[in-house]
């Protein structure tokens, strides 16, 4: 027994050093981030005696009292222990309630409102994240770029499915409910490129649904809103005119860069059918169906599990698009993609 109650407490000792010595994180890039590495590392350390504990009694239970070879008799009757089942139900009760306690504290405390933070608005979409900025003239943009030591409130929702908007180095992650808009604060502390990573498992392109995020200076973030303004102002101006851009514009912004390879577009997700040889496909397809090829690309987009691709399953891509964009945006889109696709020029 002595040594077992030995092994137990230089295995509790080692544990909790090992577990402190382990980069379990990548590096902080928020103000929230030291605070949630404390709180992790104060729950291991009381894990790891809890776990020791469980498994010593485990094993020596095992061990000490088990039965005899070619013993099948029953065990003896033993009555329980009221003393001690008060005693291993109120510990973890306290310890637990403790933990609880602190963790609350803890996001208490990152969650607060800031003077001067600004909302950012995030849509989750499978598989894509865009972002608008209602504070800086709405600008919107498929990046998430974030001014350094500047408090900001995301208020996130999806259009479709379950999500979770999280960044790794930022420490804090909320999910996405459909028909409900979830807020999380963080203030970025460091400057560099880092990633808004999907943790819910939202559909074939679940492992793709990954995007940028940059924290700059504050001079920098204002040069960068200055330049959205314009290209907005740009886009609106060249609307009617420049259909390429504004279509190219609507496959990036929109979701469809997120499943489809397009050359001109930059794209190369494999999640749905490549677009480079859209022109014959649709020019091919649409005969057969009596339909021009802008009619059959935008009966494919409307309803995208009646034109199925080979090797490509019905359910993947969303059904929703003629409520997501205009009328003038699916047109612009069609002939877009008619006329960078090989063949449908």
């Amino acid at each position: 027994m002595l040594g077992m109650v030995v092994v137990s407490v230089l295995a509790t000792i080692v544990g909790i050093a090992i577990s402190l010595a382990i980069d379990w994180f990548p590096p902080q890039a928020s103000t929230a981030a030291d605070d949630i590495d404390q709180l992790w590392d104060v729950l291991m350390t009381a894990s790891v005696p809890i776990f020791v504990l469980v498994m010593s009694v485990a094993i020596y239970s095992v061990l000490v009292f088990r039965a005899k070879p070619g013993d099948l008799s029953d065990g003896a009757p033993i009555h329980g222990n009221t003393k001690l089942e008060i005693v291993w139900v109120t510990i973890p009760f306290i310890m637990v309630s403790v933990l609880a306690a602190y963790g609350w504290i803890v996001l208490d405390q990152i969650e607060e409102k800031q003077a001067g933070d600004t909302v950012v608005n995030v849509t989750a979409q499978q598989f894509a994240w865009r972002f608008d900025y209602p504070d800086e003239g709405k600008v919107k943009s498929n990046q998430l770029v974030l001014a350094k030591d500047r408090p900001v409130e995301f208020h996130v929702r999806t259009e479709d499915v379950l999500h979770a908007f999280w960044v790794p180095e930022f420490r804090l992650k909320t999910d996405t409910v459909p028909g409900l808009t979830t807020r999380i604060r963080v203030t970025p502390s460091r400057i560099g490129e880092y990633e808004v990573v999907c943790t819910e498992l939202c559909g074939l392109g679940h492992s793709t649904m990954r995007q940028n995020v940059r924290v700059v200076s504050q001079q920098e973030f204002d040069t960068w809103v200055g330049e959205q303004k314009k290209e907005e102002q740009g886009q609106a101006s060249t609307a009617g005119g420049d259909q390429a851009a504004e279509g190219k514009r609507v496959f990036t912004e929109d979701g469809c860069a997120s499943c489809h390879s397009l050359a001109d577009a930059e794209s190369a997700s494999g999640i749905g059918p490549g677009l480079d040889d859209l022109g014959d496909t649709a020019r091919r397809m649409g005969k057969r169906h009596g339909q021009s090829p802008a009619q059959y690309v935008r009966a494919a987009i409307a309803n995208p599990d009646a034109s199925l691709t080979r090797d490509f399953n019905a359910g993947v891509m969303p059904t929703d698009f003629e409520k997501r964009l205009s009328p003038a945006e699916i047109d612009t889109l069609v002939k877009y993609l008619l006329s960078v696709s090989e063949g449908g020029k």
